[in-house]
């Protein structure tokens, strides 16, 4: 191993030490040969990130932060190359196109910094996050697939926070803040992974934590690497650094870096002896051909280390396409897991005035247009699940029909829908055969018969026939079926006469829809493949050329198109991503969705996706539904083509 010594004490004198260091995994011994001091005149180096060697930055090697002149951009020789006057703790970086954007604990202000250095410009004006109502620690950035940046903020007593910095590697002029995070106590560092998506985080005494970095991720987190006896670090946890998928910690109480690598579980893989470097919690890492550079910090400065690597054996994840929420609805009334499903009512005279039904499954129904407005609120009760369909004679006219399935009264509950103002009209409850009734759609056949098909969590489905008598509305069970398991998604297909039903843990089945029909399953698509578990909301895309079965594949934050005739191939997966632009949040854990083909004007001329967003964040509020334009997913599937 190769190192050099950058000092802070010592004369600008370079000189040779030969000595060896133990790696306490094995038995060979490694050489260390000593190449240089630096002085830096005696100012305390607080963090430091070396770059890659094809940094943007020409003759850059890495990224120091000192307690009393500020940030620095220095060459292998310690020449600084572009200074940020300040005073500075713990820092971060991500590559753009033309430099750096940097992340910084300004420690005499007592706030976090950004600032991006760019070759031709250098700094540009620090920006600074809001004060925070507690001391941060530590600092690390995340950059999404969709080149959207984040600032985590790792403070005391187990307070955090995440910020959005940067809209496509640039850096926003006004943050803005995705969430408050609970964070575990006595933490001063933290690393983010951005292919894996993790965010780690040391417990002093405890151990390492890793969090899902993505905004739209659930507040979780899973164990890396504990403490003795429960894990493999000896004393105790301090700096990180990240290189493919593996970890290296340091534990500068017992004096020894560990490297942990996941294959499966993490499991630690090499330690090595640093025992001579006092205080050695700091460290920074990166590729350098088939070695690795390791810088550490410890009480005398800055040791650098090279490392034989043969880089990671994982395979890389393929990325998912993104796209975008143009339009996200008013939040629902109802706190905590409320919206659930949605229905797209068209208005046949005036598509661009078409709504969107949306349940709140604590207390009713909601009523948005195509800009996400509410009109109307239906406090009716706990609505699970809601579908459409028009053309239905009550009382000698022609009215659209709206029927959800309510979980207070085990029933259908029916609404009618004017067809010229789109004014929805409570139209009573039609009582059904379920024990907990749960999901429902519905289907309208050749002979212009209206059905409701609802589910039980027992794995039943009920189909009703819905007809009136004059002006009151009757339910008459015309066939049921079971899955195996609890079910709740389901969509029919007139065209095909086809039923698509989602048993929530473990596949997508069709059975023909015509009640004098044999229910046998057919096999669309199983859990574990191409949807991940809970399998959720189910709609049809059809404009005539193609048809698609478009599911919400809970487990894994995306939605799944299928062809809707048999062998059923799968099309395509995507995610729905930030809309920096229009400060519209992700989707994410997503129950119902629905999809229209119909022409709604504007952006939404193909028609329109619509989920509903288990966690609405940026800022966080209330469950709400997001609008997606289908030309937005047909290009990003390549569906033209």
């Amino acid at each position: 191993m190769n190192w050099y010594n950058v000092n802070k004490y010592t004369l600008k004198t370079a000189f040779l030490v030969a000595f060896t260091l133990t790696l306490s995994a094995c038995d060979e011994q490694a050489e260390m040969i000593f190449q240089q001091h630096l002085s830096l005149d005696n100012n305390a180096i607080e963090s430091i990130q070396l770059l890659p060697l094809q940094s943007p930055v020409a003759d850059a090697d890495r990224l120091i932060s000192y307690a009393k002149t500020g940030l620095n951009i220095e060459d292998k020789q310690g020449n600084s190359l572009a200074q940020l006057s300040g005073q500075f703790g713990q820092i971060d970086y991500r590559l753009t196109k033309e430099g750096l954007v940097v992340i910084a604990e300004d420690q005499q202000r007592q706030q976090v910094m950004l600032s991006q250095y760019h070759s031709p410009t250098g700094w540009q004006a620090p920006i600074y996050l809001a004060k925070t109502s507690f001391k941060v620690e530590g600092v690390c950035l995340y950059q999404d697939p969709a080149d959207n940046i984040f600032a985590f903020l790792v403070g005391e007593e187990g307070r955090g926070q995440q910020w959005l910095v940067a809209d496509n590697q640039t850096l926003l002029k006004k943050p803005a803040l995705v969430r408050d995070m609970s964070m575990p106590p006595a933490s001063e560092y933290c690393q983010v992974n951005d292919e894996q998506a993790l965010m780690f985080i040391n417990e002093e005494q405890v151990g390492i934590w890793a969090y899902p970095a993505s905004p739209e991720a659930d507040l979780n987190r899973q164990a890396v690497a504990m403490l003795q006896p429960f894990g493999e670090i000896y004393q105790s946890a301090a700096g990180m650094a990240i290189v493919d998928h593996s970890l290296f910690v340091s534990d500068p109480e017992h004096g020894t870096i560990q490297l942990f690598e996941q294959q499966g579980a993490w499991s630690l893989t090499q330690q090595f002896d640093i025992s001579s470097l006092s205080d050695a919690e700091n460290l920074s890492v990166r590729v350098n051909n088939d070695s690795l550079d390791i810088a550490i910090i410890h009480d005398d400065g800055v040791t650098l280390y090279s490392l034989d690597w043969q880089g990671s054996t994982k395979q890389h994840t393929q990325p998912t396409a993104i796209v975008q929420a143009t339009v996200e609805t008013t939040p629902v009334p109802s706190m905590g897991d409320a919206a659930d499903d949605p229905a797209i009512w068209i208005n046949a005279q005036d598509p661009q005035r078409s709504l969107v039904l949306g349940t709140d499954k604590k207390a009713g129904l909601a009523v948005y247009d195509l800009q996400g407005q509410q009109q109307q609120y239906l406090a009716v009760g706990r609505l699970n699940n809601v579908d459409v369909r028009s053309g239905f004679s009550l009382a000698n006219q022609l009215v659209d029909l709206a029927i959800a399935s309510n979980r207070d009264h085990n029933s259908l509950h029916l609404f009618t829908i004017d067809p010229g103002s789109g004014f929805v009209t409570e139209a009573g409850e039609i009582k059904t055969e379920a024990n907990d009734i749960y999901g429902l759609c519905m289907y309208k056949d050749a002979k212009n018969r209206f059905y409701a098909i609802a589910n039980d969590k027992d794995g039943r489905f009920l189909q009703y026939e819905i007809t009136a008598n004059g002006s009151q509305l009757a339910g008459t069970l015309r066939r049921q079926f079971s899955v195996a398991s609890q079910p709740e998604g389901c969509v029919a297909d007139e065209q095909n006469h086809s039923l698509f039903i989602g048993e929530e843990g473990a596949a997508v089945w069709r059975v023909d829809a015509d009640v004098d029909a044999k229910a046998e399953l057919s096999l669309v698509a199983k859990a574990g493949d191409k949807l991940t578990a809970d399998i959720e909301g189910m709609s049809i895309y059809n404009n005539g050329t193609s048809s698609y079965l478009v599911v919400s594949s809970q487990g894994n934050n995306r939605y799944v198109l299928f062809e809707t005739q048999p062998p059923y191939s799968y099309i395509g997966s995507f995610q729905v991503g930030l809309n920096v632009a229009k400060g519209i949040d992700g989707a994410s854990e997503t129950d119902g969705l629905t999809v229209t083909s119909h022409d709604l004007g504007g952006e939404m001329q193909q028609g329109m996706l619509v989920v509903q967003d288990g966690r609405n964040r940026f800022p966080e509020t209330n469950q709400n539904y997001k609008y997606i334009p289908w030309a937005d997913i047909a290009a990003a599937l390549d569906l033209n083509n």
